[in-house]
């Protein structure tokens, strides 16, 4: 028999914030790297990240007929600014420092380097144990 009350909410494991140096080209006053907070998303944040990435197109040769595509690279990228707590993406002193207006081009203007960008995500993606990029991708095709 099940006992409910294992169930509720009060019982339910939080996952914590995580550190991680994301760039080897901002660092402290002692030439180390500094580290930058993630948190895990839920799925509800997940989900809505998901849904603003996906757009209707139409198919070629098929009048008002339309399939729906995921902007698989848009998807990660909103993933990674909505997980990343420190710094803070939306703070606009920051933005002004690298000429830019929006979290996403600030993440990828402070992390400029093709290999650490990759292994930030790849990071993101484990503390949300989300779906391979290449499920992703496929899930996109469909």
């Amino acid at each position: 028999m099940s006992n409910l009350s294992l169930f509720l909410k009060d019982n339910k494991k939080q996952r914590e914030s995580t550190k991680y140096a994301a760039t080897k080209s901002l660092c402290d006053e002692n030439g180390e790297p500094l580290l930058w907070t993630i948190r895990p998303l839920t799925t509800k944040q997940s989900e809505q990240i998901r849904e603003s990435c996906i757009t209707e197109v139409p198919v070629k040769g098929r009048h008002n007929v339309f399939q729906t595509k995921m902007d698989t690279s848009k998807y990660i990228l909103k993933t990674a600014v909505a997980a990343i707590e420190e710094p803070n993406l939306y703070n606009a002193q920051l933005q002004d420092s690298y000429g830019v207006k929006t979290p996403e081009e600030l993440l990828l203007a402070m992390i400029d380097d093709p290999k650490e960008y990759a292994a930030l995500l790849e990071y993101i993606n484990g503390q949300n144990k989300e779906e391979s990029l290449g499920d992703k991708i496929e899930q996109a095709k469909n």
